[in-house]
């Protein structure tokens, strides 16, 4: 998967068609949701995340779509340049379950019924909606309800919205893999969260 998003992006900024991956594993080829992430090796700091946490495309046809899409068109970023892309981007793919609805008798009941460090959120509801990748929870260090305050906040909403009773919260989990280095050995990321409440 990580070769794959490599090669699509290496192909686009080159001007060239991007070919599937001829007899890919069928379970590479099952419809999954897939987030591509792009970090600059140097500081390790974020240089492009698209994905689309539903299973619209078979794995291997998302991944090279997202891959392109965080490599070209991150409102964030300027786009990625080829020479870079080869010597100071590594790639990470996050393949996600299909995100299911928490449902709670309470809103402040939300906070335990998240894992951090397992699942990632989408938070959606008064005209708002935000996504975090589990590894987000992990590496910023956040436990449960600093996790829905932050996706509500990237929903553009008030980091306590969680609260109202009026948003829906779904979760998901996922597998990441990354790269060491740019193009370099690739390896499942593990994530180890925060203590629970």
């Amino acid at each position: 998967m990580v070769a794959t998003a490599r090669a699509a992006i290496e192909s686009h900024l080159n001007g060239e068609k991007i070919t599937p991956t001829p007899k890919a594993a069928t379970n590479l080829t099952r419809p999954k949701g897939v987030f591509v992430t792009l970090l600059d090796y140097r500081g390790n700091q974020l240089r492009g995340c698209i994905g689309n946490p539903f299973p619209e495309r078979p794995l291997l046809d998302q991944v090279s779509l997202m891959a392109v899409e965080a490599a070209t068109s991150d409102p964030r970023f300027p786009p990625v340049k080829p020479v870079e892309l080869k010597s100071n981007i590594t790639v990470e793919v996050s393949v996600l379950t299909i995100p299911r609805e928490v449902r709670v008798d309470k809103p402040i009941l939300y906070r335990d019924e998240i894992v951090v460090g397992r699942d990632g959120l989408i938070v959606e509801g008064v005209g708002g909606r935000g996504l975090l990748l589990p590894q987000v929870a992990v590496e910023e260090g956040f436990d449960s309800e600093e996790f829905l305050s932050q996706c509500c906040l990237k929903a553009g909403l008030l980091p306590d919205a969680w609260l109202s009773g009026e948003i829906r919260v779904l979760k998901f989990q996922g597998q990441a893999f990354s790269e060491e280095k740019p193009e370099g050995r690739v390896f499942e990321r593990k994530l180890a969260g925060k203590a629970e409440r």
